[in-house]
């Protein structure tokens, strides 16, 4: 049996390191995007915070949404959490898995490129509203 393992093992690390040398001009050509996705999201953490700090509460606003799931309160908000932390992980770890398995072949760089683009267009008008409540905030 360790035979077997040590032949599958050579094989997987051989798959790691083609992938590995497929992968690094990919990011030596797309890192400047990537880096610009990291640093925005930064950049709208930074706002949301400030806006949850400056943030006065008021009556909860009853919708459809809110009376078909309502808050499940302070003692189970690891829910959140936990539901948070295994989505993230898991597409994480999905994403490197052409460095493993033999399988349809799509780039790490490329998705991970993708995915930060995509939350860049789909924060950008949020952080616009959080800049107009930060500004309206300040102008008082």
């Amino acid at each position: 049996m360790t035979i077997y393992l040590a032949r599958e093992a050579s094989k997987v690390w051989r798959k790691v390191c083609a992938e590995t040398t497929t992968e690094l001009p990919l990011l030596r050509e797309k890192w400047p995007l990537l880096l610009a996705g990291i640093v925005f999201q930064y950049i709208h953490g930074l706002a949301a915070r400030g806006v949850h700090y400056l943030h006065r509460p008021g009556p909860l606003l009853q919708d459809l949404g809110f009376m078909a799931l309502p808050e499940l309160g302070q003692d189970k908000n690891y829910l959140s959490e936990c539901t948070f932390v295994f989505i993230f992980f898991s597409f994480f770890l999905w994403t490197f898995h052409p460095f493993i398995y033999h399988s349809k072949r799509f780039y790490t760089i490329l998705i991970w490129r993708r995915v930060l683009a995509f939350l860049v267009v789909s924060a950008s008008s949020l952080t616009m509203y959080v800049c107009s409540i930060l500004h309206a905030q300040i102008s008082y």
